[in-house]
């Protein structure tokens, strides 16, 4: 296999258009067999849940076509993931419809008119938001939320097809909840016919899956069912639930509106709508990432995005964004590269022209059965089992992140996992760990050990610090050294054994220099050990090493050592039993010789 094209000889502006680049050089015979059937699988299933999509958005069925045509086609060329299909969403397709409902009438030329506009809108920003490098944002979605996310949306996705799986009638838009509960009270409603089609599809689906895996078991298994349907509704007279027949065109050129008064009419409702479809599209990246081993870039991801979204709305498209059940179908389906993703927007432009009057005799139910089946491939059980095992807070923030995504929003799901990750790890940075060192008198090299109950010098004390001291973490270590002061009033000089120190903000600089002061009014000081240099880069430029003095910086604890010594009170020294530097025995030949191999410390 070939290996990736490399940007790096490109202008830097021209790098984030050129993301095919990256895996064109992968494309080969047989990855192109694979993304065939994994496209041309991934366009069946677009069919029928485009036109719902649309229909929840307010927009006419065929705009929910054109949608997950042109816009699919350009983010998988200018997108980061290799599984990511984009189209219309659920969750999209709701704000649309709540930021447009109340201004124009649903359907509507002049609605149709504000929905291109706003997808341009959307459109921009996403791009602005990828060249500003703001991708980065998604870092804070960690893995523990993504993985609740992925299995509650699973959920949410077998959820939606209850309906159609058992032909039961449950008002649209119910959530979570009301479905289930729907389905159990009226075990006795459900059609049989509608539910063998459903049962007979998944049935197929998983027996090709598991003992023909070399047949592309979504579309076996959706024209077996097709089949079964047809047989079962001329036996029993019945009228089995179809897709219906769809327009057979070309999405046409369209053109949003730049009026002034078109554009401060959507206005308000761009950042909404942009940051759930960024939300929903990086996630979705990166939650199959995750599963494929793959490398999401978020910031070429909204690049991607953003252009797709530009194109649309002058493809008859509407707000676009990564589709849970098009990028589960596509990697379940084994799709290789984003070639697949084009050739789901390329095959679902021809079944339109071609197959789309067909439509009216798949059923609802064999889209059900099939749709079971990605939703049961996108929880990663292992995962789930790992972390409920591994950690409390991590478990924490999955369940939650799980279960705020049944009963809420998907962006509020995610939101609240995001803060919950922050909050943990504030939680976590707030309190860097501050020992007490001392020398080991029973190692040769005298190298450094936790305090504890060991010996220590009354007048000098070695203190480590791991962390980063910002605002958030400047009490915990004030009240640590505090505690120190108490249990050890005499140690008026204390030695920060830094290397563990990665940052320092403004807040904790100007601890440090308050530290400082207080110390040489005392009659004693605070040093530091080791600090890197982009710390003392943070040090100086916030004024804080003036007030510490660059003087009581030491590369190492030897030279630190000799220093300090030379400045604690001799009276207290000379009345010392602890003698645990060499310096102390040198001052005092009468005292034992210090241990074979003196004070060579290496490590704090």
């Amino acid at each position: 296999m070939s290996t990736p094209f490399s940007t790096h000889t490109l202008p830097t502006w021209l790098k984030p258009f050129t993301a095919f680049l990256q895996w064109w050089p992968l494309v080969n015979r047989n990855s192109t067999r694979i993304d065939t059937m994994a496209g041309l699988t991934g366009a069946l299933v677009a069919l029928p849940q485009c036109v719902a999509f649309a229909t929840i958005a307010g927009m006419p069925p065929e705009y929910g076509l054109y949608a997950g045509m042109i816009p699919a086609i350009v983010a998988a060329l200018f997108g980061s993931s290799w599984h990511l299909v984009s189209g219309p969403t659920t969750a999209a397709s709701i704000v649309l419809f709540s930021v447009l409902a109340p201004h124009a009438e649903p359907g509507s030329a002049e609605y149709v008119k504000l929905a291109l506009t706003l997808t341009f809108m959307v459109g921009i920003v996403q791009v602005v938001m990828g060249l500003a490098k703001l991708g980065t944002l998604v870092n804070f979605i960690s893995h523990s939320v993504v993985t609740g996310f992925t299995a509650g949306a699973a959920i949410l996705i077998a959820t939606n097809q209850v309906k159609h799986f058992t032909g039961l009638d449950i008002p649209r838009g119910s959530d979570f909840a009301t479905v289930w509960g729907h389905a159990f009270t009226h075990l006795s409603d459900i059609h049989t016919d509608i539910a063998l089609t459903g049962l007979v599809t998944l049935l197929l689906g998983v027996a090709v899956k598991r003992w023909m895996p070399r047949l592309p078991y979504m579309i076996v298994a959706m024209l077996g069912g097709s089949l079964f349907g047809y047989f079962v509704a001329r036996a029993s007279g019945a009228v089995l639930p179809a897709v219906g027949a769809l327009p057979a065109t070309l999405p046409p050129l369209s053109m949003p509106s730049f009026a002034i008064e078109d554009v401060r009419t959507v206005a308000s409702g761009v950042i909404a709508v942009t940051l759930l479809a960024l939300t929903e599209a990086v996630s979705i990246a990166r939650a199959l990432a995750a599963r494929s081993g793959q490398h999401v870039d978020g910031n070429q991801e909204f690049v991607g995005q953003g252009l797709s979204n530009i194109a649309g709305a002058f493809f008859s498209g509407y707000v676009a964004t990564g589709s849970f059940n098009r990028s589960g179908v596509n990697f379940a389906a084994g799709a290789k590269t984003p070639m697949a993703a084009i050739l789901a927007g390329a095959f679902l432009i021809l079944l339109v022209l071609l197959v789309a009057p067909w439509a009216q005799y798949l059923p609802n139910a064999a889209m059900a059965g099939i749709l079971f089946m990605v939703a049961w491939g996108l929880i990663d059980f292992d995962e789930i089992f790992h972390t409920l095992k591994s950690s409390r807070q991590e478990s924490a923030i999955l369940l939650t992140t799980f279960a705020c995504t049944l009963f809420l929003t998907l962006e509020e799901a995610i939101i609240v996992g995001v803060l919950m990750s922050l909050a943990i790890y504030l939680a976590r940075t707030s309190k860097p760990q501050v020992r007490v060192r001392v020398p080991d008198p029973h190692n040769k090299k005298r190298r450094f050990m936790d305090a504890d109950n060991a010996v220590q010098c009354p007048q000098l004390r070695f203190v480590r610090i791991d962390g980063s001291l910002f605002f958030g973490a400047t009490s915990h270590i004030r009240e640590n050294l505090a505690a120190q002061d108490v249990a050890a009033p005499g140690q008026k000089h204390v030695a920060v054994v830094a290397h563990g120190i990665n940052f320092i903000d403004l807040a904790g600089a100007h601890y440090l220099a308050e530290e400082a002061q207080r110390r040489r009014a005392l009659g004693g000081g605070l040093y530091f050990i080791r600090v890197k240099d982009t710390v003392q880069e943070q040090l100086a430029e916030s004024g804080a090493l003036k007030t510490i003095g660059g003087i009581n910086l030491f590369d190492t604890k030897t030279e630190a050592i000799e220093t300090i010594y030379s400045r604690l009170d001799p009276e207290v020294c000379k009345t010392c039993r602890a003698r645990i530097f060499r310096e102390c025995r040198r001052s005092d030949p009468a005292q034992a010789p210090a241990p074979q191999g003196g004070m060579h410390v290496a490590h704090a």
